[in-house]
């Protein structure tokens, strides 16, 4: 009962939050900023690597996020922070889209694929698990970030990269594999 208490009074500090960002309040935008830059640009990061980009990037989507907000309903429970990283993975895919920094390999054979058993990948540290992740060719890293990491199903992805889902579940799939080879080797260093 506390736990429900609590998370409703959240959810209320989260409602004014947004209806003072709404009113373009600058201490209630930095507020927001401040609960979410964070974690917006350790996401940034896992897709384009780049510490400047990423950041680029989240800033980028930060200005997005406060221009539109008068867009933002709370509907379904979304809260704020989904829509955020929404814009923020919305906003990485984008980059990586225009520099076509994706190297992926069409695979119409993507079902022969055989499934590569990860429960290893349950046994690291958080940062472990994102040095190896980070270790892997951008298109399977993409790839294997949206399906595992944000839930996004093959279809989701295939449009989002514009590639088809076969390709989608071949560089899954593939990103897999290295993983499970990295794993065995027992090779958790940074860079390759």
């Amino acid at each position: 009962m506390l736990a429900m208490v609590k998370r409703k009074k959240d959810t209320l500090k989260e409602k004014e939050l947004i209806r003072q960002c709404k009113k373009g309040s600058p201490k209630a935008q930095k507020l927001l900023y401040d609960r979410y830059s964070m974690g917006m640009y350790r996401l940034c990061l896992r897709y384009v690597r780049d510490e400047f980009e990423a950041e680029d990037i989240m800033i980028k989507g930060f200005v997005k996020v406060f221009r539109h907000i008068s867009n933002f309903e709370q509907r379904n429970n979304v809260s704020i922070g989904a829509w955020v990283k929404k814009i923020m993975v919305n906003d990485s895919l984008a980059y990586l889209r225009k520099r076509n920094n994706f190297n992926m390999v069409a695979s119409s054979h993507a079902e022969d694929i055989a499934e590569v058993d990860l429960s290893p990948l349950a046994q690291l540290s958080e940062e472990d698990l994102y040095a190896l992740i980070d270790r892997l060719p951008d298109g399977y890293r993409t790839v294997f970030t949206l399906y595992v990491i944000e839930g996004y199903d093959h279809k989701a992805i295939a449009e989002q990269l514009h590639i088809s889902i076969g390709t989608s579940k071949s560089q899954l799939s593939k990103a897999k594999a290295v993983l499970r080879d990295l794993i065995n080797k027992n090779d958790l260093r940074y860079g390759s």
